[in-house]
């Protein structure tokens, strides 16, 4: 393979690599990664690099692995006049994203009440394939949340007016069109309200450590204040429905393909120019999607702020359960950057990454607009997970995009192979770690080993200065889809 150490942590792929290239491929990776990096990684970055329209590099991060059209941790931006829009660089679960909520409670506050609050939790919050939500939507309330996105959760009480100012776009993607959604993906996502999902899926209580590489202030800024504090992660996205739009739209990219002459080097890639009826039909119902996602995580929030206040006797106030932020790391938006020195719209696709935007970002504001976003770092549920913080040179060199987890470093069906989940569970509660899952074959699947080292993918992203640490979490109970 041809590559190039073109900065610390940065490798350069050139043009010459692949036929077809329009601009060069860039992994984000430490020497150790690169050199045992997936090459189905390699070949779909630089598949990516030939896109019609692509500008800059197609980057890939450092938590990268081999994904569907996209590898995971893909980012690429599309010019919106000669661009595409592809389902295969947003992913099949449209927003899968995570949230962070705190709680001034501390570790020995909770750990005697831990079991029982876990299985409060899962037992409101329904987790594993196919499960329904309690949330009852008829035809015209879903299409309410597909438009409005979060702010459909605070009209209906599930949410605080502070929960949307912390929340990525106040949690409402513009431009959705309920009328590019089938009949089959509305069928889906009807019940699907407040549910976690499966696959690597998880509502997880974590308590907080700093090292001496993490910024205290900003993490007073955001209410993490001391080692010890617990908080609650969330990660989940738009479930069936965002699958199922993904799956429509992947089908009829093929006949506008041929129409518009586009060709790619993998079927997976199936795309539409961004401006042609078929590209803005799916953007209109991946916005919907997103949106829904949004409200998914957080009618999940208003559950787990329930659980709490019952378990410790306290409204939600006084347990200070704030929102911290909610990221997207499966989406494709409209962002403005520099070009050849000229300000220029493009379609940012994120694939597993997290947008990553610095202080003084015009898209932020309040808090945020001062100190940049908060990026959230799911690790494995064994290893615990971060709080980052987006900065200027994430918008500068990778279209203000950083990595969304650990990244896998083996498949499903291997991890399976590997342990048996009860026995897994057994390891973990051993490890101090409680862990409720819909099924032992989910669990065995997002064991601990098959996943990177999320320290060592955070410190790279930190060196290379596309986001920087803020606090570690560490898992003390863990639901899993």
């Amino acid at each position: 393979m041809e590559r190039k150490k073109v900065a610390e942590n940065i490798w350069e792929i050139p043009l010459s690599h692949k036929p077809g290239m329009r601009v060069p491929a860039r992994i984000v990776a430490s020497d150790n990664l690169m050199n045992s990096m997936d090459e189905g990684v390699i070949n779909q970055i630089t598949n990516v690099a030939c896109l019609p329209g692509i500008r800059g590099y197609a980057w890939c991060m450092p938590d990268g692995h081999h994904g569907y059209g996209f590898p995971i941790g893909g980012v690429a931006a599309f010019d919106t006049e000669e661009g595409v829009i592809s389902p295969g660089g947003i992913g099949f679960d449209i927003n899968c994203g995570v949230r962070m909520i705190s709680t001034n409670l501390t570790e020995q506050e909770v750990k005697p009440k831990l079991r029982e609050l876990i299985n409060d939790i899962y037992n409101s919050v329904p987790a594993g394939v196919g499960k329904s939500g309690f949330v009852k939507l008829n035809r015209k309330s879903f299409e309410d949340i597909m438009t409005s996105g979060a702010s459909w959760c605070h009209k209906n009480g599930y949410a605080f007016e502070s929960d949307l100012d912390h929340i990525e776009q106040r949690g409402k993607i513009p431009g959705a069109d309920p009328s590019s959604v089938s009949e089959k993906a509305f069928k889906r996502g009807l019940d699907q309200m407040g549910t976690l999902g499966s696959g690597n899926h998880y509502l997880e209580i974590q308590t907080v450590r700093f090292d001496e590489t993490c910024d205290r202030d900003i993490a007073e800024k955001l209410g993490v204040m001391e080692a010890g504090q617990i908080v609650i992660m969330v990660h989940c996205g738009s479930r069936g429905f965002g699958h199922q739009i993904g799956t429509d739209y992947l089908q009829s990219f093929g006949k506008a393909m041929q129409k518009y002459g586009i060709k790619t080097n993998d079927r997976e890639l199936a795309c539409a120019p961004i401006n042609s009826p078929e590209g803005k039909a799916y953007y209109g119902a991946m916005a919907c999607a997103a949106n829904t996602a949004f409200a998914n995580r957080q009618v999940i929030s208003d559950s787990i702020r329930k659980c709490f206040s019952k378990a410790f006797g306290k409204p939600v106030d006084r347990l200070e359960m704030n929102l911290i932020y909610d990221v997207a790391h499966n989406i494709a938006k409209f962002e403005k950057y520099d070009i050849e020195d000229k300000s220029t719209r493009l379609l940012v696709h994120r694939k597993g990454a997290t947008r990553a935007f610095g202080p003084g970002n015009p898209e932020l504001s309040g808090l945020f607009r001062d100190i940049g976003q908060p990026v959230l770092v799911g690790g494995s549920m064994q290893t615990g997970s971060y709080l980052l913080m987006g900065t200027k040179k994430a918008e500068d060199l990778t279209f203000g995009s950083t990595l969304h987890g650990a990244g896998r470093v083996m498949s499903r069906t291997r991890a399976k192979k590997q342990i048996r989940g009860s026995n897994l569970q057994q390891i973990m509660e051993k490890e101090g770690i409680i862990v409720k899952a819909a099924s032992f074959a989910g669990l065995a699947e997002e064991a601990g080993f098959a996943y990177k080292n999320v320290s060592e993918v955070v410190k790279i992203v930190d060196s290379v200065g596309i986001s920087k640490k803020v606090a570690r979490l560490l898992p003390l109970a863990n639901i899993k889809g």
